[in-house]
């Protein structure tokens, strides 16, 4: 990809791109044997998840989406629930939302396309300020962070003088500016016991904060929000597969309640969850989780054999290979923070950052 050395505007950025190419002209996309032949690599890398049916639909703009972030000099970052066409096919950075703020941080590019959902994004542009940050859909939210306000943290605070907040990264910049530190699903509990308090507030998803008070001595102050994904699932949903199939592997992530966790065999964080089976190799495995990231992870472990249960987030699904080809030709939709909550929020990202280095 074409690099440029030094940081750049985003109105400078959005210049340069329009010179680079005329932003209202849609590529032809026919499927022809010239894009037969360009995409069969990729097609290789994904066929196990992907029926050749399907292919030619997606051939013609995952060719598409690629030139033009060379002519743009854009990156796609997709976050683990993308689907494969998406992940495997034009992302150039793949990983849970904070990995994928922190790469593109390092990258010369001067686009960025989220693939991903709003908090994401404006993850995305708060690390990367300089940068244009697109979304191909304005509309792929997060029930969890449309859970809690900046208000609500505010009212909290008054509630509970002298604890500390943190939040979870899926809240938007807003909340993130009002709260003292971020953290993440892998790095919940170590955040929460670096503030060397006796009380934490962790905001919102409450499944994840009574997971991170059975691993910890610090009393934990949750907030009732959901992730309307993991918390689809029950237990009894998965006694039932432990029946059919004894010897299936459960896995889960901690945003699903408890009774979910005590029937898993591996409680643990996106990227936690795809270590254990690439370390594991279980013959058969159920991941308890957005169901997308079992093909992406399937492309990766082809000896093992993943049971879907199938739980899709219609937020991350509102990004798709059309959308994003439209969001590189017409550079739309731009996710802007105001600068006097993007100060605070950008500081309580970076000092989870630094407590990891």
């Amino acid at each position: 990809m074409a690099t440029v050395q030094g940081r750049i505007s985003p109105a400078k950025a959005r210049a340069k791109a329009q010179v680079a190419l005329p932003p209202a002209v849609l590529p032809d996309l026919a499927y022809t044997p010239e894009v037969a032949r360009e995409t069969a690599h990729l097609y290789e890398k994904v066929a196990r998840v992907i029926p050749p049916i399907e292919w030619p639909g997606f051939a013609p703009y995952i060719k598409a989406i690629n030139d033009l972030k060379r002519a743009r000099n854009a990156v796609v970052l997709a976050h683990n629930y993308m689907t494969p066409e998406i992940f495997h096919c034009v992302a150039d950075v793949v990983g849970d939302s904070l990995q994928l703020a922190r790469e593109a941080s390092r990258t010369d590019a001067e686009i960025i396309v989220q693939g991903g959902v709003h908090f994401m994004a404006e993850t995305s542009k708060l690390l990367n300020p300089d940068k244009m940050v697109l979304i191909p859909d304005l509309r792929a939210g997060c029930s969890l962070a449309a859970s809690i306000t900046a208000a609500d943290v505010r009212a909290m605070r008054e509630a509970y003088p002298g604890v500390p907040v943190v939040t979870y990264v899926n809240t938007s910049a807003d909340v993130k500016a009002e709260c003292d530190i971020t953290c993440t699903s892998s790095n919940a509990v170590r955040v929460v016991e670096s503030l060397g308090a006796p009380r934490v507030i962790l905001i919102p998803d409450e499944y994840l904060a009574k997971w991170v008070a059975s691993q910890t001595s610090v009393e934990i102050i949750a907030w009732k929000g959901h992730c309307e994904v993991h918390e689809r699932f029950t237990g009894e949903e998965l006694r039932a597969y432990r029946e059919t199939d004894p010897g299936v592997k459960i896995i889960a992530h901690p945003e699903c309640d408890q009774d979910v966790l005590e029937e898993a065999d591996f409680t643990g964080s996106t990227s936690g969850m795809i270590k254990w089976v690439k370390d594991n190799q279980p013959s058969k495995v159920l991941l308890v989780t957005e169901c997308s990231m079992s093909d992406n992870v399937a492309v990766e472990a082809p000896n093992v054999q993943f049971v879907r249960p199938c739980n899709l987030c219609p937020h991350m699904k509102r990004i798709t290979l059309p959308k994003i080809l439209e969001s590189l030709v017409f550079l739309k939709e731009e996710v802007t923070i105001d600068p006097a909550v993007a100060e605070p929020a950008r500081a309580a990202v970076e000092r989870m950052i630094n407590l990891n280095h």
